[in-house]
């Protein structure tokens, strides 16, 4: 037993360490906060892996060894997973939702669409959505909570007739806009496997069109590398746009903007007409 917690101590360091953070004293909402954003600007949101040939393994080994031992991202079933073993091994309480994704169509995605946490009770944590809310939203709060990420808000999900049933799904909007809808009910890692694959080999999954990497900065803002395409959105919303036009220029965006090293460079899977 012994050995055992002291391998899950050095896993935990070494967590800690790819997040340039601190271990807490005791896990409370403040360190959760801080965890949260740090792993927003260090671990990058990243589909590579289906442009690469590589499977998308979602045991706490595999992605361990992702995030930390390799200096990688991923997807939210990684990222969020990823974060989940280490706030537990922090002492906080981590239960998995699983979420269905809003299209810009209004017309929520596939059931396991999405990981999302239910951290302690009360704070829902996501590092694993992109573009989202900086910190942990509370479950506890009924009205709009204002994040740098925008103005979110958590509610009972479906019309009149289903929130007076308490079917107990949640929906999270984010400008007032529907972002996604949380099923309730603690899952476990492996129930989103079928998510992932689906995600990973369906020419209708938005991940197969293209390669993508992106990350919170420090400043507020945030860099995206879209294929060839180099994006720094600033904290106020400016944008700009850079073409790569040489493979050496994509691998060294790759390398200065997210600390990840290729041999290789993705290629589309299923690409966009």
């Amino acid at each position: 037993m012994e050995s055992l917690g002291t391998a899950r101590t050095a896993r935990t360091d070494a967590y800690l360490r790819r997040l340039g953070a601190a271990r807490p004293a005791r896990p409370t909402a403040a360190s959760l906060r801080e965890l949260h954003l740090c792993h927003l600007r260090t671990v990058p949101f990243e589909n590579l892996s289906i442009h690469l040939g590589e499977d998308l393994v979602l045991t706490r080994d595999a992605v361990f060894d992702k995030i930390v031992t390799a200096g990688r991202g991923g997807i939210c079933y990684e990222l969020n997973g990823g974060f989940a073993e280490l706030l537990g091994a922090l002492g906080h309480r981590v239960e998995l939702l699983q979420g269905r994704v809003y299209g810009k169509d209004g017309a929520p995605g596939i059931p396991y669409d999405h990981l999302a946490l239910r951290v302690d009770g009360r704070w829902l944590a996501d590092v694993g959505f992109g573009d989202h809310s900086a910190y942990p939203l509370d479950l506890d709060e009924p009205g709009e909570q204002k994040d740098p990420g925008g103005v979110f808000l958590v509610r009972p999900a479906g019309d009149d007739e289903e929130r007076a049933g308490g079917g107990g799904d949640l929906e999270v909007l984010r400008d007032g806009v529907p972002v996604y809808r949380l099923e309730t009910r603690p899952r476990v890692l492996a129930d989103f496997r079928t998510g992932a694959w689906w995600h990973r080999t369906s020419p209708e999954s938005g991940f197969t069109k293209g390669p993508v990497c992106s990350r919170l900065t420090e400043d507020g803002g945030r860099i995206t590398l879209r294929d060839h395409t180099l994006i720094a959105t600033s904290a106020d919303g400016d944008r700009t746009e850079e073409e790569l036009t040489t493979d050496e220029e994509v691998r060294a965006a790759y390398h200065t903007g997210f600390g990840i090293e290729l041999d290789r460079l993705p290629v589309p899977l299923h690409p966009r007409p």
